[in-house]
Parts: C-alpha cells; structure tokens; sequence
C-alpha cells in the first residue's frame, strides 16, 4: 500500500540513547528545529512547525511537529477541486479553550484546543459544525449543554475568506436546525453570501468540480453541505450525501483494516459522487490518545480507504485535535495523499508541475514546508503548543536524563 512506505513515527533507535546526552549542549534552538528534533520550548521549532510530546504513546520528550500545511492547489494548480485532498476538524468549534460565553453553561466533550481563526490559517480547509435552534437563533452544539454562538463561529469564517482571496473553505453540517430559513439566514447575518457555492452549479453525477483557480475568479469559495436533505430546496443548501460517499464515523471508523461507508452514504466506491470524506476519530474525544491516533493509524486507514473506495484518495480527512501527533504531524500525511493523487510522488513537495506522473523531486525524509500562502500567520493556543519551557509532564528533568543516559553509557563502554 502506498502510505506503507512511510518512516515508522516514532520509532527510534535505542542507540539514540547514548548519543543524546552528549549532543543536549549542541541541541537546535531558537527556530532552527527541524521536524521530529528534540525541543525544549515552542520558539526552538522552524516557522510552521510547533513542540509538543506523546506521552500516550510513551514519547515524552518534546519535538517539532507540523503544525502548519502546504497548500496542494498553490504546489500543483489548474486541476478540479475534488483531485485535492483537505483537513478537515470534527466539532471545529468545540474549542476546550474557548471562553465561557455569559449566562451559559458548557457541559459537553470536546474536540478541538485552538480556535476557528487558527485552525483556518494553519491550513484546515474544512469544518465540521453541529447546528441547533436555539433562543431563537442557530447555535453550535455538541453533547449536553454545549453550545457556541453559530454567528460567531461563521464570522470567523468571513474575515478569513475575505483576507485569503485565493483559499476555499467547506462546511459540512450536521443539521438539527428546524426554523424556517435558519440556516440561510445565518450564513446571510455573517456576510457569507459573496462567497456561496451555488448548489446549480454542483455535479451531481459523479462528474468533476470546477477547478480551484475557476472557484477562486468566480468568488465560489464557500462549499456548505447539510445533513438534511430537505434544505437544498426550500434553501440552497447542498445535501451532503447527493455529492460525497463517507466512512462511518467514531469507533467504526477507527477499526484498522476496514472502511466501511456509513449507512446514509453511496458505497465509497460508487462513482455517482466526486467527493469523498473520511472520517478518522473516536466516539469520545480524549486529547492526550489523539497523538497516537493522528500518525500512523491514520496513515494506514487512508490506505485501506483509498483501496475500498476503489483507489480513490479521500479528498475530506477530518480529526480531532489536529495539531497532535506522535510523527511528523497530521499534514505531513496529507502532503503524501496529495503527493500520490496528484503526481504520483511521495509527497506533494516533490511534484513537478509539467512532468509526466512518477517524475519526483528529491526531498529528504521527513519532509518539511512553510505554508504555501506568505499571508498564513496562524499559531496554536492549545495546550500542546508551548509557551515557554515545557511543563513537567512534557519536559522530563534534563539531570535526570543526562544522569540516565551517563550510566547507560559507562555500562556500555565496560561490558
């Protein structure tokens, strides 16, 4: 399978061990870490990257992680919209960061540490987002008592639009809205109207999107897919499962080995839908097993997807807590996805625009890129992301580690 051939996230070698202790005076810092070097605090890491650990998958010692994506259309251009592979983030509004709106109480899970504005200009290009009628308006809503203001969550959306003119974002509801018009009427309050992908215009047999660069000159930079089909004629909504085939999401689509479509959709290798979702999290979100989750699971169940969907590449991965990983980060995997759609490369950063398939640039492993879009400028504000030096439960005691590492050593040279 072709995400087979990915390093082993990781994994390194116990010989590291003794090496270790003799280079901690030379270690990188102040932004010169490169992906999965060891870190000590969140400005030691290059730009688009951040430090952070997987004590769930017994790393704690921090590294450099992506944290930031290449854009594939701006890398490889002019083709259709649903020939890209995108992230997408699972309840993006249930930010655990998020301050406490008044008169409201939040009883819920949560499924994302950073905000809407953050995750948009870090390169997530889809959101999932769960509507209600509330107070006489629509809200965000999420297990018992959690609710955001939806307005607020899509303004967020228009000023990103707005000051990114060439980047197109999709939002998939899951629609409990009852109110006649209250879905419209949302994305109208929230200025989204300019930039609606009008549902005429969709393919509803399986055939191409337009391409990016013809979404981005007609300002059709706004997908939004409704989980009631119902809305797409009393309101312009797109009903989601008329345009895109998904696996089944939480713990059912964790199951490595299968990729099974959830029960709404087409079989995810019908050929009467050109977009494809995949749904990569648990049933109940637990940030500290997301970095475990967010590597190599991942990668290998966008193989056996891509296979079951007959060797199509999900052009949707959506997750929870994206920025966490015990690898190279969640966007390195999508640079692979798109590296093997598109120009059948390991990785989107080797593609050679104008060469036939196959014909790839040397780019060395693991690899790393700064945002494609100079106007990117987004950060992390959860708590995997560093402030300073990292806390105890990511940072172990560096005494302690020289001190581990000298005995091991000794032991070594004497044996």
């Amino acid at each position: 399978m072709f995400l087979r051939n990915f390093p082993a996230f990781g994994q390194i070698p116990f010989l590291l061990l003794f090496s270790s202790f003799l280079t901690l005076s030379s270690a990188c810092s102040g932004g010169n870490c490169q992906v999965l070097e060891s870190c000590s605090a969140a400005n030691d890491c290059a730009p688009g990257l951040y430090c952070g650990t997987c004590p769930a998958a017994n790393r704690r010692q921090p590294v450099c992680t992506r944290g930031q994506a290449n854009m594939p259309a701006s890398i490889v251009s002019g083709l259709p919209f649903n020939k890209y592979t995108w992230l997408v983030t699972h309840n993006a509004f249930s930010n655990v960061n998020a301050p406490q709106l008044p008169g409201v109480q939040r009883i819920t899970f949560y499924n994302q540490e950073d905000t809407v504005t953050n995750q948009l200009r870090n390169g997530v290009r889809g959101l999932m987002l769960d509507m209600y009628d509330f107070a006489d308006d629509v809200w965000l809503c999420h297990s018992l008592q959690g609710r955001w203001t939806g307005n607020r969550t899509l303004k967020e959306v228009e000023a990103f639009l707005t000051a990114n003119p060439s980047e197109v974002v999709t939002i998939i509801i899951e629609d409990y809205v009852h109110a006649p018009k209250g879905l419209t009427r949302l994305f109208a309050n929230a200025g989204l109207e300019k930039y609606w992908f009008p549902v005429s215009k969709m393919p509803k047999k399986g055939e191409d999107w337009p391409t990016v660069n013809d979404m981005v000159q007609q300002n059709h930079r706004l997908l939004v897919f409704t989980s009631d089909a119902s809305k797409e004629e009393a309101e312009g909504v797109a009903y989601q499962w008329r345009y895109m085939v998904e696996n089944e999401s939480g713990d059912p689509g964790m199951k490595q080995g299968s990729c099974p479509n959830r029960k709404e959709s087409k079989k995810l290798n019908s050929k009467g839908a050109s977009l494809f979702l995949m749904n990569y999290f648990p049933s109940l979100p637990v940030a500290d097993e997301a970095c475990k989750e967010n590597s190599s699971p991942l990668a290998d169940m966008a193989g056996t997807c891509y296979k079951e969907a007959g060797n199509r590449m999900p052009n949707f991965v959506a997750v929870n807590f994206y920025m966490r990983s015990d690898g190279p980060g969640v966007f390195d995997i999508l640079d692979r996805m798109n590296g093997q759609s598109l120009c059948s490369c390991s990785t989107v950063l080797a593609c050679q625009p104008g060469s036939p398939a196959g014909v790839c640039k040397n780019v060395p492993e693991p690899v790393k890129g700064p945002p494609s879009t100079p106007s990117f400028s987004g950060s992390f504000s959860g708590s995997v992301q560093l402030s300073g030096f990292a806390p105890a439960t990511y940072h172990p005691n560096i005494l302690l580690i020289c001190s581990f590492h000298l005995s091991l050593l000794l032991l070594f040279l004497c044996s």
